[in-house]
Formats: C-alpha cells, structure tokens, sequence
C-alpha cells in the first residue's frame, strides 16, 4: 500500500539575495464525516467531526494529550476551594491570539457570556450550567455579567465560581464549549469576525481556507506558545459523507485519517490493511428515543417495554454489525469513570418468553389485529442507520407493529426529531467528557438533547442529588439509581455501544486511540 508523502517546498531565492532553506511541508489529511457548523462555537451542532477541527484550532484552559489525558492548556495551574466550589486558573504567559494579541481571561469570560447569550441559542449551552448562573443567563433570567467567572490581575487570572461541587469540571473545560473567543476580533468586525480574511484562534493551528462541502484547510500557528514543538505544518479536513469512497482515497494516499469507517469493512479493512485499521472501545452509545409526548403511541410504557423486550440486540451487534459495535442494555456505556454499568431488566433472557410478555403488553395498551399499531420511526441517512432501522422494523413485526422508516441527512434529522415529529427516532451520543453525567442529562426535564421529552421527577431529583455531593462513592449511587429509574420507565431503547473506528498511516506518531476517540493534530507527527 502506498501512503502519503510529504511535498518539497521549493528553496526561493528572495530579492536580498538570499536563498531560503528547503522545507519538507507536513500536512494532513483528514477524512471527516461532516460539514463544521461554524467556527463559532455557539453555533456548532455536535458532531465529532466538528470537534475534531475546533480543538486544533482553538484551546480551552486545559487541553488533553494523546491517551486523551487532561493536561495544562491556556492555564499552566489552578486551585480548588476545600468545597469544590471555587477554582482559580492562572493563564500562561505569552499565550497569544494568532493575530499575536494576548489571551486573556476576559476571552474567556466573553466566550462562556456568548455561548450561553439566549440570542445565541446555542445548543450545548447547558454544558456550562455547572457555573454559577449559566442556566440562569442562558434562560434570559439574569443579566450575561451574573455568570460566575470574572478576569482578575489584569486578565492574568480567571477565577469561576460553580453551583455546586462538579468533579468533572475540569474535563468539561477541553470541551469546545468551554474555549475562549477572542474579544478584540468581534468588538471589530462583529458576526464577521468568523469569516476566513477575519478570524483569529489560539490554538496549534489558525483557518486559511473553506470550500464548503468540500474541505477545510488550517495551518500551524506561529503565535502559538508550543509552535515549536508542533510538527505539522498544516491540516486539510477534507468532507467525505461517501466512506466506502474515502477509502479509496486512503489506500491511494490522498488521505492520511479516515474517522469513523464503516463498519460492513471492518472484517476486509482488517484483513487487507491490518496495521492502518483501528477498532477500539469508546464512550458512545446508540441508541433510539421514544417518543414520551402526550399523544404518542409510545408515551404509553406498556409500549415502550414491549418493543425494548423483542430487540435482539447480540443479532445487531454480531450480525448486522459485523461485530464492529458492542450490544447495550444501558445509556450510560462501560469505561465511564466512577461508574458501574446498568442494565435494563427482562430484554436478554429467553426470546420466545419475551416474545410472549411483549405480545400481551401490546395487547393491553389497545392494539391488535383489529387495530394494528402504527409508528413513525426516523434516522438520519447511512448505510448503517438504515440497516439496523430494516432490521428492528422486523423484529417488531410479530407483535403486529407496521413501522414507516423516514431519513434525512443529520441537521434536519435532529431539528426534526427536538420538535417531537416521530414515534421513534435513531440517536447516538459521544462523551463529551468523561462522566455518567454527560449521558443521564439526556433525560432530564427540559434539556434540549431530550429527543423524546422524557420526564420523571425522580430521575431529576437523583440527578440533582448527585450534583450537590462531594463524596463521588455517593454521587455514583445517585447517578446509578438515577439510570435504574430511566431503564425501569423504558424512557429509550439502549442498542449499542460505540467503538472507535478510524484508519490511520501507519507512519504516522502522537495519534493514540483513547475512549473519548478525540485526537488533536497537535501531537501528530510523520515518521521520517
């Protein structure tokens, strides 16, 4: 197989004379799933493409390292109150914007203030909601200047104040929620202040250039305070929704990463590029959302049980899958840290006796020959997605269910299915941070990610308990109850937990697969 090659930047004789040293430009190239959003944080829809691309070029006050690691970033070092309710982060001296302004703790406060701006209807603003206030501002009940983070000591200092203690604040910081933007640069162009001839990142890399659907190129940074130390020159994203086509592109060189292959290549993949194939475990899970909305056949559990207890989640794993995802009984996926995996209860045991149980529970909830059961189920399109819709529609036929299956590419997919137009509808969630949490707030009251408007009392209570408790044995037993308390509502149907996929030049270093699959370009280096 042929992998890529660096190019020789011809040597250039300047006016004065002199001649410039030849060069070895080391660029990357990435195949990624999707379109980025914006360069605007406040405005990006959650794909791991999009993180992919914002954490080369943007840095939040920690950063993580190859293994997925958090270490230092804008701050070199911080304290903690004793009630976990205060930090104090210290930025580093000479960090710069790549427009060579200083990063302040200013960019940061103005950041988090945009971000969670309701003009700014941000999707993922809740992820702040751990700082004091966050809801409150991003509700509209305060003032932007409430949010608990001030800039001290001449921008030198940030100091954040939460609601309560949050043991993964600190990893929530990495998240491209949390990143700076830089003040100067919008106070002077405004909206525009994103567009290529405008923009300014203080991360690894800075944008030069976006052919939209077609690619995204950045290059390396020299304002950056470790721009010695980063290998690369640049980085080219390109967008390749046609992995089958990517991976031509990657076997003839033109590609050097493909995220996310598809899993019907895996076991060919494995067998014809073993040394470039990467499968390994991840913290994601797949799932599908029911429907919780009055009026909807599936608000009805009877409903919701009955269609968890016929799915045969090993065939979707082994079968359809080509054992390129692991089976779930759960949201929250194995790996979580401080966490023991859950399950939902009857949906492995004997099919025939579930079968039986399910055909009974239909029957209860009113439907029958006679009045057969009709649900509305959506996906966005893959190959995958409708596979494992084809196969579930089936596995729900003998209990008399007549599935119509409904696609659209994934931006309207999910503004579709948060207006609550489905019965059922395809879901998949990636750790955004290392924590139960970040999965059980899916099903909390009023959260936008809450797909099917699932709403339990006792769930948000738990979960509320969990977040006001500095004992994390304690704050696990919330968390897990919490879960139980979903699982025991069939409040969704768990299907799948995620692995990592990924195709890598084997010349490559610094690229190390870790479960939250997150790899910044910072690290990446070619062997010579």
């Amino acid at each position: 197989m042929h992998f890529k090659r660096r190019s020789l930047i011809a040597a250039i004789a300047l006016s004065t004379g002199l001649m410039a040293s030849p060069l070895y430009a080391e660029t990357l190239n990435i195949g990624v799933m999707g379109e980025l959003a914006s360069f605007d944080t406040s405005q990006v829809s959650g794909g791991v493409w999009e993180s992919q691309i914002l954490m080369d070029v943007y840095e939040g006050l920690l950063k993580e390292n190859p293994k997925g690691e958090v270490i230092p970033g804008m701050a070199t070092d911080w304290e903690v109150s004793e009630d976990g309710k205060t930090y104090t982060f210290h930025l580093r001296e000479g960090a710069k914007w790549s427009d060579g302004e200083p990063v302040t703790a200013e960019d940061f406060v103005f950041g988090w203030q945009h971000l969670l701006d309701p003009a700014s209807a941000s999707k993922y603003a809740y992820l702040l909601y751990p700082i004091k206030n966050a809801e409150a501002v991003n509700t509209g009940d305060k003032p932007l200047d409430a949010i608990g983070a001030e800039s001290l000591d001449d921008g030198k200092t940030l100091k954040v104040t939460l609601e309560s203690p949050t043991p993964y604040f600190l990893q929530l910081l990495t998240h491209y929620t949390a990143y700076p933007v830089p003040k100067h640069a919008v106070e002077k162009y405004g909206d525009a202040w994103i567009k290529m001839e405008n923009i300014v990142t203080n991360g690894a890399f800075k944008p030069v250039e976006w052919i939209s659907q077609s690619r995204i190129s950045v290059e390396k940074n020299p304002e950056y305070y470790d721009a010695s130390d980063v290998s690369l020159d640049g980085v080219n994203y390109f967008t390749t929704e046609d992995r089958n086509a990517a991976i031509s592109r990657f076997r003839a060189g033109e590609l050097d990463i493909i995220r996310d292959y598809p899993s019907s290549r895996y076991q060919w993949l494995k067998d014809n590029l073993p040394k470039a194939t990467h499968l390994s475990p991840m913290l994601g899970s797949y799932y599908y959302v029911l429907n919780n909305r009055e009026g909807r056949p599936t608000a009805d559990e009877r409903i919701r049980e009955a269609l968890n207890l016929v799915v045969r989640r090993k065939v979707l794993s082994e079968q359809i899958m080509a054992g390129s995802f692991k089976d779930a009984y759960s949201l929250v996926p194995p790996g979580t840290s401080h966490y023991d995996v859950q399950h939902m209860d009857g949906v492995d045991g004997d099919y025939q006796e579930r079968l039986a149980k399910a055909k009974q529970l239909i029957k209860d909830a009113g439907y029958g020959p006679d009045n057969p059961l009709h649900l509305q189920l959506r996906y966005n399109t893959s190959d995958e997605h409708k596979k494992i819709a084809i196969a579930l529609a089936a596995m729900w036929k003998p209990l008399g269910v007549e599935v119509e299956m409904t696609n659209a590419e994934a931006t309207v997919h999910y503004q579709t299915i948060q207006q609550g137009d489905f019965d059922i509808a395809r879901a998949g969630w990636i750790a955004d941070y290392n924590d139960a949490e970040n999965f059980l707030t899916l099903l909390r009251s009023g959260v936008g990610n809450n797909y099917g408007a699932y709403s339990n009392p006792e769930y948000d209570k738990l979960l509320d308990k969990a977040a006001n408790t500095l004992d994390l044995d304690k704050r696990q037993q919330f968390l897990q109850q919490a879960e139980n308390v979903a699982l025991d509502d069939y409040a969704l149907a768990p299907l799948l937990y995620y692995v990592t996929r990924n195709l890598v030049d084997p010349s490559i270093s610094g690229w190390q697969d870790n479960a939250e699959d997150d790899h910044p370009s910072r690290w990446v280096t070619f062997d010579q």
